[in-house]
C-alpha cells in the first residue's frame, strides 16, 4: 500500500524532478521506501532526499511511496521487459497481485494497453495502476473506484496521483478523479479514455424477494470471504447498525478473528447500543470516547487527508480517522467497513422525501446517481484516511457484482413505501435470514456524523469563533494547506 504518481512532459523534457516533488508532499504518511522509474530505469530509496540525487532523465516518470501491509507487498516501481509499472490497491482474493499483473503485461499476446484493460475487466479489485512506456503512460482504475486516483493536464504536463495534493503541488488546480472502470492512454497529444468495466443501468429486473435474498447472501458471502482470505485477524469499523453488523457476522462465519472498533464523542446513546450489539454477536468490541478538544485537534489532519473543505465530509471523516488510528495502534493492518450499502440498497432518509414528493421513478434516479458517485462521496475519502494510518480499507459491499445486482433490483425490494423508516429491505431480510439479532436487523439508519456527535461538536467550535460551520471548516482547511503544502 501507499501512493502512486506519474508525470508525462509533453515537450519531451525531463519529468523526474516533478515526480519527486509530487512524492515529497506524500512523505508525511508512514512510508518505508520511495521509488521512481522511467520506462527503462527504476530507483528505490529510503528517503526522498536520496531519491532526488538519482540521475533519471526521462520525459515519462512514475513513482511510488511504499508502506507494507501483507508480507508479499514490495517496493515499486517494478521493471518489466520494456516498461515499468506502479500499482496501488488490491486484487481479491489476496493472491500476489503484482506477480499476476506482471504476468498479464508480459505474457499475453497483446499490447500493454490491452493487458491493463484485461486486468481491470477480469478481476475483482480495488486497484489503480500506471504503466510507463517511452513517450506514453497507460493508466487503469478499478470499476468501483475503490482505490483513489486523480489526474490533471496542462499544455506542458499530464500527471496522475493517488492524492489531489500531489497534483496541486505542481499547479494542477483543476485536477479531478480518474473515471472508475476506465483505461487511458496518455501522451503528448492528450489523454484518451475508454471504458473497460463500468456500471450501467438498463432498467429494473423482476425478481422475487426470496430469490433476491438468496442471491445477495451468496454475493456478500463470496465478497467477504475473498477480502479476509489469508488474514488471521482484522478490525471492523462498527456502529452496531445493519451494515457493520452484517459485515462482522459474515466475517466471523468465514473463520477469522474479528475485532470491533467503535468511536464516539462522550455521552452518545449509540455507545451503549454498540456494546449491546457486540454482546449479541459475541464479538470483542473496543470503544474509544472523545471530546470537543479531540475534534478540534484532529480536524486539520482530517482536512489534509480528505482534501475538501466540506463540513459534512469532515464530520464523517473525523470518526473514521479515529477508527483507523486505533486500528493501527492495535497493530491491525486491515479494517473492513460497510461503505456503499446505503447507496446500493436505499438506506438514506432523504430518499423518502423524493419518494413522497415525486414518486418512485424520481427516487430510483436519485439512488442511481448516488451509486455512480459513491466513489467520490465516500470511497476516496475513507481510503485516503486509512492509507495515512497504514491500514488497508476493505469494503465488501463495494464490488462490481454487488453493485450491478443492486442496480437491477426493483425499488420495492429496497424501500417498501414512502413511509418505510427502516429501508434497505432486502439487506435486512438477508440479516434476518442469517440469524442476526433483531437489535441489529431492526436498527434505524442514522448518519455517523450525528450518532458520534461530530457535527454538533464542529458547530460548537465554529460558534465559539463567531463563524458558521462552513466558514470554520473553510478557514481551517486554508490554514492547514498553506502550512503543510
Amino acid at each position: 500500500m501507499g501512493a502512486i504518481v506519474a508525470v508525462l512532459n509533453k515537450k519531451g523534457e525531463d519529468a523526474a524532478e516533478t515526480a519527486v516533488t509530487m512524492l515529497e508532499i506524500l512523505k508525511l504518511r508512514n512510508v518505508e521506501a520511495f521509488g521512481i522509474g522511467s520506462p527503462i530505469t527504476v530507483k528505490i530509496e529510503k528517503s526522498i532526499e536520496a531519491l532526488r540525487n538519482q540521475d533519471i532523465k526521462s520525459s515519462v516518470v512514475i513513482g511510488h511511496a511504499f508502506s507494507k501491509i501483507l508480507a508479499s507487498d514490495r517496493p515499486q516501481p517494478i521493471k518489466l521487459e520494456n516498461a515499468t509499472l506502479v500499482c496501488e490497491g488490491r486484487i481479491y482474493p489476496t493472491i500476489k497481485e503484482i506477480s499476476y499483473i506482471e504476468d498479464v503485461a508480459r505474457k499475453l499476446p497483446q499490447s500493454h494497453e490491452e493487458a491493463i484493460n484485461t486486468i481491470i475487466k477480469k478481476t475483482d479489485a480495488g486497484l489503480a495502476l500506471v504503466l510507463a512506456e517511452p513517450e506514453k503512460l497507460i493508466v487503469g482504475r478499478d470499476a468501483m473506484g475503490v482505490s483513489p486516483l486523480y489526474y490533471g493536464e496542462s499544455t506542458e504536463v499530464a500527471a496522475l496521483a493517488s492524492e489531489l495534493k500531489a497534483l496541486w503541488k505542481i499547479g494542477m488546480t483543476k485536477a479531478r478523479s480518474f473515471p472508475p472502470g476506465h483505461v487511458a492512454l496518455v501522451n503528448a497529444h492528450g489523454s484518451k479514455f475508454r471504458p473497460a468495466k463500468t456500471l450501467a443501468y438498463a432498467g429494473a429486473k423482476h425478481i422475487t424477494m426470496q430469490k433476491a435474498v438468496k442471491k445477495l447472501q451468496t454475493l456478500l458471502r463470496h465478497s467477504i470471504k475473498e477480502r479476509v482470505s489469508g488474514l488471521k485477524e482484522f478490525a471492523i469499523a462498527f456502529s452496531g447498525g445493519l451494515d457493520s453488523g452484517l459485515t462482522a457476522f459474515m466475517a466471523k462465519v468465514a473463520g477469522v478473528n474479528v475485532h470491533l472498533i467503535h468511536v464516539s464523542l462522550a455521552n452518545q446513546p449509540e455507545i451503549e447500543y454498540a456494546k449491546k450489539a457486540a454482546e449479541k454477536l459475541r464479538m470483542p468490541i473496543h470503544v474509544f470516547v472523545y471530546n470537543e478538544k479531540d475534534v478540534e485537534r484532529v480536524l486539520p489532519s482530517v482536512l489534509w487527508l480528505i482534501e475538501e473543505p466540506s463540513p459534512v465530509m469532515a464530520s464523517i471523516g473525523i470518526p473514521f480517522y479515529w477508527a483507523a488510528e486505533k486500528a493501527a495502534e492495535m497493530q491491525f493492518k486491515v479494517m473492513l467497513a460497510g461503505q456503499g450499502a446505503d447507496e446500493l440498497f436505499g438506506g438514506y432518509a432523504r430518499y423518502l422525501k423524493d419518494y413522497a414528493r415525486c414518486g418512485s421513478e424520481r427516487v430510483q434516479r436519485t439512488i442511481l446517481n448516488d451509486i455512480f458517485s459513491m466513489y467520490e462521496a465516500n470511497f476516496e475519502r475513507d481510503s485516503k484516511i486509512c492509507n495515512f494510518h497504514n491500514v488497508e480499507l476493505r469494503m465488501p459491499f463495494a464490488t462490481y457484482q454487488i453493485a450491478k445486482f443492486a442496480m437491477d433490483l426493483p425499488l420495492e425490494l429496497k424501500i417498501e413505501s414512502p413511509s418505510d423508516m427502516l429501508r434497505k429491505l432486502v439487506l435486512r431480510r438477508v440479516a434476518k435470514n442469517l440469524g442476526l439479532p433483531e437489535l441489529i436487523v431492526g436498527k434505524p439508519k442514522r448518519a455517523i456524523q450525528y450518532t458520534t456527535g461530530t457535527t454538533k461538536a464542529l458547530k460548537k467550535l465554529a460558534k465559539r469563533e463567531g463563524l458558521s460551520m462552513k466558514e470554520y471548516v473553510q478557514r481551517i482547511f486554508q490554514t492547514t494547506f498553506k502550512k503543510m503544502a
